[in-house]
């Protein structure tokens, strides 16, 4: 749909923002002078729809330029006939950028909440265990008086008994310790990540924005 370019830009300005807020309204051909604005995306859903419409809308556009590029070398005015369909080219495919723009950074921005908002949920149970381990200690083990002596036979198989006793206890103890390890190790890890995409993400628009001036 194209809006025609006879009052003043005050009005086209009212006419984009009412387009905007109609999700079906999502290439509008405006004056150079005007902003293209794309309807802004409320889901994945709708975002991937619109990627996959504007890509076809680029590739109807390719088409359209080279039919009409083909067209003008039969007319006089070549040159003036080419500089017009080089000029709607030009409009159409800024109307689909702008489309792509918003989607895609929908997308990137409902990506990077998920992940934040699992890296959170880790975090929870991480300090939910730690919270209840330390509500509920593991008892101090008590020391049994020593039993009356026994004939040397039954005494030493009583002590290689114990022996094998403390060592599966202090094996258990040595697993728990690294388990409890790997898990914080583990969150770290995920948290140092969700910085670091973070910070890849900003660069990313940052050099978008400059690549856009």
């Amino acid at each position: 749909m194209a809006i025609p370019f006879a009052y003043p830009t005050l009005r086209n300005a009212a006419m984009v923002l009412a387009c905007a807020a109609l999700s079906a309204c999502s290439y509008v051909l405006l004056p150079p002078n005007v902003q293209h604005v794309a309807p802004p995306s409320t889901s994945l859903a709708e975002a991937d729809r619109k990627l996959a419409e504007a890509r076809e809308r680029r590739a109807a556009i390719e088409a359209e330029f080279a039919s009409s590029e083909q067209a003008c070398y039969k007319k006089f005015f070549v040159n003036s006939c080419l500089e017009k369909a080089r000029e709607k080219r030009r409009e159409g495919l800024a109307v689909v950028r702008a489309v792509e723009v918003e989607a895609e950074l929908f997308q990137r921005r409902e990506k990077a909440n998920a992940r934040d908002r699992a890296l959170a949920e880790a975090q929870k149970e991480f300090e939910a265990e730690a919270a209840q381990r330390a509500a509920n200690p593991r008892p101090e083990r008590v020391e049994e008086p020593a039993p009356p002596p026994k004939p040397i036979a039954a005494q030493v198989n009583r002590e290689a008994a114990n022996a094998a006793k403390l060592k599966r206890i202090a094996e258990k103890e040595a697993a728990e310790a690294g388990k409890r390890a790997e898990n914080a190790a583990r969150f770290e890890k995920k948290r140092q990540e969700s910085v670091r995409r973070q910070a890849e993400r900003a660069k990313r628009q940052a050099e978008r924005e400059a690549e856009k001036d």
